[in-house]
C-alpha cells in the first residue's frame, strides 16, 4: 500500500467532490472512508486510475450517508452526477482548500486543527501535540469546526494569517515528525507566494528553504538526531539558503515586520556563519526580542533563553529561563543543556534523563539519553 500516493490525492478528491456538491465536513468524512476502503482493497486488486477509484468510492458514500436526510429530487440530480470511472482531471485543490478551512466563521485555532486534519492529513493526535492539548480535546475542536462549515460555498474567501499558521505546522510536522511534509508545505506556499505579494507570505517561503536547506544534516545514517552545531555545514543546500536570503531581504525592506519574517532573519544568521563558533548570538537575540515582542510566545521565549546562554554566557541564559513555566516543552533539554555549559554535569546530566522521559518523540528521547550517558560517563573519569 503506498500512503503516500494516497495522501498526495486526497486534497484534490476533497476538492473535487466539494465542488459537486458536497458540503465540507461530509466530502471529508467520505473521502476518510474511501482511503480506508483503499487500504483493504488495493493490496489485493490495485486500480488502473488510483484517483477516478477514489473520485468515484467516495462520492458513492457521500450519497449513502446523505440520502437518509435529503429530497428525492435532490438525490437523484445527485445520481446523475455521479462521476464515471476512468482518468480524472488534473486539477491541483490543495491550496483551494486551505482557504476554505481558514473560512471566517472558524476561530484560528479551529481553523488549523480542522486543515492539518482534513487537508494536512495529521491525526488528531499530531495536532494535539503541536498544540499542546489532549487529543480528546483537540477531537471536539475539528468535530465543531466540521459543523461549522457545513454548507460552506468552496469559493468562499478565507484569512491568510490563518492559513499562513497552517502551512507552517504542516511543515514542522513534516519536517520533524513522522509524516514527511514538507516539500508539500513548501511547494504550496511557494505557489502562494506567486499569488499574493505580501511580506508575511515571503517571509514563511523564505523560513521553510532555509530549515529544509539543513534537512540533509540534521540526522545521522543510524537515524540519530545531529544538534545544529554539529551538522556539516558544507552539505547544507546553499543555492535555497542564497534563494532564502533574497527573499527574506526584499520581504524585510517593506518594513511590514511580522514573526515569519523575524524567524526567518534568525535562521538565515545560522545559515551564513561557517561554524558554529562564528554564529552572532548577539544578533539573534535581538530578533528573538523582536519575535517575543510580536508573539508573547512562551516558545520564542524559551529559544531566546538558549541565544542568551549564548551571547552572554550560561548564567545569563539560566536567568533567562527561570523567568518561564518549567512545564513548557523541551524546557527541561533547555536547562540540561545550559548547566552544562556552566559546569555542572552532575545537575545536567539528571536533567537530560527527565527530559529523555518527557520527549515527544523516540529520536529525541534517543538523543537527550545519549546525553545524559556521555556526561555521566564524563563524571566517572
Amino acid at each position: 500500500m503506498n500512503e503516500a500516493l494516497l495522501r498526495s490525492l486526497t486534497p484534490s478528491v476533497l476538492g473535487i467532490l466539494v465542488r459537486r456538491g458536497a458540503d465540507f465536513a461530509a466530502a471529508e468524512d467520505a473521502v476518510q472512508d474511501a482511503l480506508v476502503e483503499a487500504v483493504r482493497v488495493w493490496p489485493v486488486d490495485p486500480p488502473r486510475d488510483p484517483k477516478g477509484w477514489l473520485i468515484t468510492v467516495a462520492w458513492r458514500r457521500f450519497l449513502d450517508t446523505t440520502r437518509a436526510d435529503t429530497a428525492r429530487r435532490r438525490r437523484e440530480e445527485a445520481v446523475d452526477e455521479e462521476p464515471s470511472p476512468g482518468s480524472a482531471p488534473a486539477v491541483d485543490d490543495t491550496l483551494q482548500l486551505y482557504f476554505l478551512c481558514a473560512h471566517p466563521s472558524l476561530t484560528p485555532s479551529s481553523a488549523v486543527a480542522l486543515t492539518l486534519r482534513a487537508v494536512g492529513g495529521l491525526t488528531t493526535r499530531q495536532i494535539a501535540q503541536a498544540y499542546l492539548v489532549p487529543e480528546a480535546t483537540m477531537a471536539q475542536r475539528i468535530s465543531r469546526a466540521k459543523r461549522s462549515v457545513s454548507g460552506v460555498r468552496f469559493d468562499q474567501p478565507g484569512d491568510v494569517a490563518t492559513v499562513l499558521r497552517v502551512l507552517y505546522l504542516v511543515f514542522n510536522e513534516g519536517y520533524s515528525g513522522d509524516v514527511d511534509l514538507a516539500a508539500e508545505a513548501i511547494r504550496l506556499t511557494r505557489q502562494l507566494a506567486a499569488a499574493i505579494d505580501h511580506p508575511e507570505v515571503a517571509g514563511l517561503h523564505a523560513l521553510m528553504l532555509l530549515h529544509h536547506a539543513r534537512r540533509a544534516t540534521r540526522t545521522a545514517p543510524d537515524g540519530s538526531l545531529v544538534p545544529l552545531a554539529e551538522q556539516d555545514r558544507g552539505r547544507w543546500d546553499t543555492e535555497s539558503i542564497a534563494e532564502a536570503v533574497d527573499i527574506l531581504q526584499a520581504a524585510l525592506a517593506r518594513d511590514r515586520l511580522g514573526e515569519f519574517q523575524a524567524q526567518a532573519a534568525i535562521a538565515a544568521l545560522h545559515a551564513d556563519a561557517l561554524t558554529a563558533d562564528e554564529t552572532d548570538w548577539v544578533q539573534i537575540v535581538e530578533w528573538y526580542d523582536e519575535l517575543a515582542r510580536l508573539t508573547d510566545s512562551p516558545v520564542v521565549r524559551l529559544n531566546r533563553a538558549v541565544a542568551v546562554g549564548e551571547a552572554d554566557g550560561p548564567r545569563a541564559g539560566l536567568a533567562a529561563l527561570a523567568a518561564l513555566d518549567d512545564s513548557l516543552p523541551r524546557h527541561t533539554a533547555v536547562a540540561a543543556y545550559l548547566h552544562e555549559r556552566d559546569g555542572d554535569l552532575a545537575t545536567a546530566a539528571r536533567l537530560y534523563a527527565e527530559a529523555a522521559r518527557k520527549a515527544p518523540n523516540l529520536a529525541e528521547r534517543d538523543h537527550l539519553t545519549r546525553q545524559a550517558a556521555r556526561l555521566n560517563a564524563r563524571r566517572r573519569r
